[in-house]
């Protein structure tokens, strides 16, 4: 996914993803090979970065999808009904919290009578340039995959 985050909001995601790993901006800027002041300017919006150093200094600070998720659920919610998705709900690494940068978000979601698997695709799309993370969403029907009888859920 090139240019997964958005540049223009370099200072919250950064902040949100070091504060959520309890980092100073010194520890943050030390891991991504900057200097304090560096990441400083960032996070106030006063230095402009390139995606490809928005997207270390996330990395550097484990910035998590669950983070990403909690941010934008109201708008991914919106977004399910506008496909004919819901009764939607997380599981994996997100709902036991075991979530990293390298996560993906995994989703299972009911699809309304005439709806295709076109909608749940321009969906899933949607919900990964929101949010700048790899989405499954499987269908919660007659075909459920057998792992999800036990595995711990989450509604969003």
């Amino acid at each position: 996914m090139p240019d997964r985050f958005d540049p223009r909001r370099a200072g919250t995601l950064v902040k949100a993803a070091r504060t959520d790993r309890h980092m100073s901006q010194a520890e943050l800027a030390r891991a991504a090979g900057m200097s304090q002041p560096h990441v400083a300017a960032i996070e106030s919006g006063r230095r402009i970065i390139s995606a490809e150093v928005l997207e270390r200094l996330l990395s550097e600070a484990d910035y998590r999808p669950s983070l990403a998720l909690e941010e934008h659920a109201d708008a991914i919610v919106e977004r399910a009904t506008r496909h004919g998705l819901h009764d939607l709900r997380v599981f994996g690494s997100i709902a036991t919290g075991s979530d990293h940068f390298t996560s993906d978000i995994d989703l299972l979601a009911r699809l309304s009578t005439g709806r295709s698997y076109f909608d749940l695709a321009m969906f899933q799309n949607e919900v990964e340039k929101l949010t700048g993370f790899p989405v499954d969403v499987i269908v919660d029907d007659a075909n459920r995959p057998s792992f999800l009888v036990d595995a711990p859920m989450v509604a969003l």
